[in-house]
């Protein structure tokens, strides 16, 4: 075989009539060979230095299931970087697989395009109690029936200890051998697409993990000493030798979508690629990306804490070419509408009626404003873009865990309020995401865990401490004795998720599940387009949301999450109904069907009456005119009240 008959540049590639060859770059060694382990195991094969920084060769006697590691010089082996299973772990042997063994079912599957979709983020770990890829496709029907549409998969690729996140990657071509076999994992995938689901895969690419990690055993390279990374050393996209590296991670991309048939990718804190080249890296990862889905579409989105908007831009209008990224400030301001703690990295909002507004209508608050928390301008301009490009989510795998107990947010605030944010974050035009176990309001905590050896545990434990206690709560004596230990088998064991309790907060379920439906198939609601979307301010935690219809079957959403507001005078126009028409509830928060407790109609004949902490939505409904207007009477100015201005505690 040769390299340009070679799916991917590095690693072994197994072909049933010749055997399989390996590649590997390891630009300062002198020599380099492979060398088998087991029972009758073939001999040690020299590789050919091709000249460029790369090894390679063929082995005929190398067959699937066959162990091996690269010797460098005659010194020590190493697993392979681009190993595609460590079925021992980081520190073990590479094992040589066949991946075209696995018989796909999914010919007809076309992908997922940009346009109504819900994403559900996974830790395959912890959303069963077995955290394996088997026991999470028996939930899978289960997950389509409730109106998603992808999932978000977190990290999968190899790591270190028995259990973690998996943003501490070290073998990013390998799934990792603590949640099943590789096709397991295409099992799980093929499944998914047979019931129409989609599946994306959350992959990190800004930095190695701290243990188990052997490229620069191969070449010092890979890292780059000329950037600060906050999760660790940031990797060398646009120095010296560059290219190999580029390579290898670009392919890494193509590796998920052509061999396992993911549905796209969501790319971990884009902020640390550091890239200075002609051609960022992430436009190189999206176009290998797409091009490895062939006729598939697939779905490319970012995790970007600064809000630089172009990642989520149009190539040929001079972006990345990302479909979608995570939107922050949606769940920071409602996290403080929802339970009024604005503290740490939450200080630069106040969930106000105005801030949610403009979130769920431009997409990011700061576009590159002052930002005072980080004592410098935060964002870049964004108003071009449309709603699909921005996701919103009450909670994800961060932000559940940055706190003292891992609390979930139906934990910290009023039922009420759970009801109508969450009725807001599903029916409004940007992409949802929900966490695992959201939509049933699920007890299970999630905290950091991650276990490695005992002097980086000691650091780790150390280092989240010192970050969480930007939290003045956390900083406290009794707030710190609240954070259990990352690499406590406990810590984990309590994250995993009882699916008993979708039954036992059935109420909870079936609102999201309405609410799901009424996104899809109201005409008004699927359209997703935040142009035809207005908002106004009705009072210090009150507003609305107008959706515009050309036909005149407009929506109008009430949100209140103070207490109960009587709206008089209504000098308001986007309360107005359509002509002929009046307004009729559609939908509310307060359904007993929710847990709620009822709601009478808010559009009353001489005044509105907003219920406190609940979501209405509203859709007009024909009104026979009367022969003539019989609107509130007003009296001779004789200083009297009116009864209507009186019930609500108004004046003339």
């Amino acid at each position: 075989m040769t390299t340009t008959e070679r799916r991917l540049p590095v690693g072994a590639e197994y072909r049933p009539a010749s055997g399989t060859h390996f590649r590997v770059w390891a630009p300062a060694a002198r020599e380099l060979e492979v060398v088998f382990e087991g029972r009758d195991a073939p001999a040690a094969s020299a590789l050919r230095h091709e000249g460029n920084g790369y090894f390679s060769g063929l082995v005929e006697q190398a067959k699937p299931g066959l162990r091996y590691r690269f010797r460098l010089d005659g010194g020590e082996a190493f697993p392979d970087p681009a190993s595609r299973w460590q079925p021992e772990g980081p520190h073990g042997p590479s094992e040589v697989v066949a991946p075209d063994s696995y018989p796909w079912q999914d010919a007809g599957w076309r992908g997922v395009g940009v346009k109504g979709q819900v994403l559900y983020e996974m830790h395959i770990g912890t959303f069963t109690p077995e955290g394996t890829y088997a026991a999470a496709e028996q939930h899978l029907p289960y997950l389509k029936d409730l109106g998603i549409t992808i999932l978000e998969v977190m990290p999968v690729n190899e790591f270190n200890g028995p259990f973690g996140w998996g943003y501490d990657g070290v073998n990013l071509f390998a799934p990792t051998r603590l949640y099943g076999t590789p096709d397991e994992l295409r099992h799980f995938i093929d499944r998914a697409h047979a019931l129409g689901l989609g599946v994306i895969l959350d992959v990190v690419y800004n930095h190695f993990g701290p243990s188990g990690n052997y490229v620069t055993r191969f070449s010092p390279h890979y890292i780059s000493k000329r950037y600060q990374n906050e999760w660790g050393e940031a990797i060398n996209f646009d120095g010296e030798h560059s290219g190999p590296v580029r390579e290898f991670f670009a392919c890494n991309a193509e590796y998920w979508i052509r061999e396992f048939h993911f549905d796209g990718l969501r790319l971990d804190a884009t902020q640390c690629l550091f890239d200075a080249s002609e051609t960022h890296i992430v436009v190189e990862i999206a176009r290998r990306a797409r091009a490895a889905a062939g006729g598939r579409s697939i779905y490319l989105s970012a995790e970007n804490e600064p809000q630089h908007a172009e990642f989520a831009r149009p190539a040929q209008r001079g972006g990345y070419g990302l479909d979608a990224m995570w939107n922050d400030d949606f769940h920071h301001s409602a996290t403080v509408a929802a339970t009024g703690a604005c503290e740490a990295y939450f200080t630069e909002t106040r969930g106000t009626p105005q801030e949610l507004i403009s979130s769920l209508k431009w997409g990011f608050l700061y576009q590159g404003q002052w930002y005072a928390w980080q004592k410098k301008r935060r964002g870049h301009p964004s108003l071009d873009l449309p709603a699909t490009a921005f996701i919103q989510f009450l909670q994800n795998h961060d932000q559940v865990a940055n706190s003292a107990r891992g609390q979930r947010i139906h934990q910290l605030t009023s039922p009420g309020r759970l009801r109508a944010l969450t009725a807001l974050m599903l029916l409004t035009p940007c992409t949802p995401l929900l966490f695992q176990g959201q939509e049933f309001a699920a007890s299970a905590p999630f905290l950091y865990f991650a276990r490695h050896e005992e002097e980086l545990d000691g650091l780790i434990r150390k280092g989240r401490r010192e970050f969480l206690t930007q939290f003045p709560n956390i900083a406290s004596e009794e707030g710190g004795k609240l954070l259990s230990s990352p690499a406590d088998e406990e810590t984990f064991r309590r994250c995993k998720l009882d699916h008993v309790e979708r039954e036992r907060n059935a109420p909870v379920l079936d609102m999201h599940r309405d609410l799901l439906r009424l996104r899809r198939e109201d005409p008004v609601f699927a359209r997703a387009d935040a142009t035809r979307m207005h908002g106004a301010v009705l009072g210090p935690e009150a507003f609305l949301l107008r959706f515009l219809d050309d036909a005149g079957d407009d929506r109008l959403v009430l949100v209140n999450l103070g207490p109960t507001l009587p709206l008089y005078p209504m000098p308001e126009p986007l309360l107005a109904p359509p002509d002929g028409m009046r307004w009729k509830l559609l939908w509310h928060s307060e359904d007993p069907r929710w847990g709620g407790n009822g709601m009478i109609e808010p559009d009353g004949e001489h005044s509105w009456r907003l219920p406190a902490h609940a979501l209405a939505v509203l859709a007009p409904v024909s009104a026979a005119r009367p022969a003539e207007v019989n609107s509130i009477r007003l009296e001779e100015t004789d200083g009297r009240s009116h009864p209507e201005q009186d019930a609500l505690g108004g004046q003339q």
